[in-house]
């Protein structure tokens, strides 16, 4: 007969499965879009062989699915509200976790050296969208952008930012986004383009935040 607790001990597997910092670097990669062990892999830093145990960690408690696409393994995640739970994660962390706390305020020390480039809110963000006050910078690599963005972005990757200035409208305020609220690619583009004369902020989330809150993505 099944009780309470062995109820309580399976919902600890999927728990334990998100007990791992390189497992959440691995959903966040995958929150983007669907990707091969090769490319999560080089995106979260690890060897193929330690992503692939990874992998098969969350696979085994129904967090990613893969399948095969000629000799590739391709994951994906297997439900929109892991974002969610991962975003949850991180505001009870930042919350109560004196270390955590620290650790985000070294994130964005730089920010506020740079006189506080405050980061702009989700429904600042749609106010600005829908007044046409605002254009959307997505700074992440090609392949992310394809698989899925918020509407009328420009994507420059960050390591063509100052080769792709052309692309960016001067006569409204930009909005850099990438990953998620974590995500060092956007923070450094406004960096760079504060520098040059630009009038940008950040996105305080990312594509899978926006993505999941059910906002429109193309």
């Amino acid at each position: 007969m099944t009780s309470q607790q062995d109820l309580l001990d399976t919902l600890a597997l999927v728990a334990r499965a998100l007990g791992n910092g390189h497992r959440l670097a691995l959903l966040e990669r995958l929150a983007q879009g669907d990707a091969a062990v090769e490319t999560l892999a080089s995106t979260a830093g690890l060897t193929v062989g330690n992503a692939s145990q990874h992998l098969q960690q969350l696979r085994r408690t129904g967090l990613v699915t893969a399948t095969r696409a000629g000799k590739q393994m391709i994951y994906r995640l297997t439900d929109e509200r892991i974002v969610t739970l991962m975003g949850l994660l991180r505001q009870v962390a930042e919350t109560n976790l004196a270390e955590m706390e620290r650790l985000v305020s070294r994130l964005f020390a730089d920010d506020d050296a740079e006189g506080g480039l405050e980061a702009v809110s989700r429904d600042e963000l749609l106010a600005g969208l829908e007044s046409g006050k605002v254009a959307l910078l997505d700074v992440r690599p090609e392949e992310e952008f394809a698989a899925g963005h918020l509407p009328e972005a420009i994507n420059i990757p960050l390591a063509r930012l100052e080769d792709m200035l052309d692309k960016l409208p001067q006569d409204r305020e930009i909005v850099a986004y990438c990953r998620g609220p974590y995500c060092a690619l956007s923070r450094e583009a406004v960096q760079r383009l504060r520098h040059l004369g630009y009038r940008v902020r950040r996105f305080e989330e990312g594509y899978p935040e926006w993505k999941a809150a059910g906002l429109p993505v193309t």
